[in-house]
C-alpha cells in the first residue's frame, strides 16, 4: 500500500514540472517566427545590456598576493619583449677584420 500511495505522490509531484518544460521542436520542424514585439524587445534589451557594459569602469590589474608581499620586496615588472637590432653583417671571408679588401 505505502508503494502505491509513493508513486501516485510522485506522479502528482512529476505532473507540474513535466508542464513547464518549453516545447523541444521535433526534427525538421520549422521554428517559430519571432513576432515584431519579440524583436523590439530583444534588440531594447542587448542595447541596455550593452550600455550596461560600457559603464563599467576599466579595472587596473591586482595583486592578490599583494598583501602577503613585504613592500621591501622588489615590484616585478612584465618584460615587453623588445626588438633587438638586427646582427651585424658577417664579413666576406676574402675581407680583411678592419673591412678593407685584401
Amino acid at each position: 500500500m505505502r508503494v502505491f500511495l509513493a508513486a501516485i505522490v510522485i506522479a502528482s509531484l512529476a505532473g507540474p514540472a513535466f508542464a513547464q518544460s518549453p516545447a523541444i521542436p521535433k526534427y525538421g520542424e520549422a521554428p517559430k517566427e519571432k513576432s515584431q514585439q519579440e524583436l523590439a524587445a530583444e534588440r531594447q534589451a542587448e542595447q541596455a545590456y550593452q550600455k550596461s557594459l560600457a559603464r563599467i569602469p576599466e579595472q587596473k590589474p591586482t595583486d592578490p598576493w599583494g598583501s602577503v608581499r613585504s613592500d621591501s620586496a622588489p615590484k616585478t615588472v612584465p618584460s615587453k619583449t623588445v626588438a633587438k637590432d638586427p646582427p651585424a653583417k658577417r664579413a666576406k671571408a676574402d675581407a680583411k677584420p678592419d673591412g678593407a679588401p685584401r
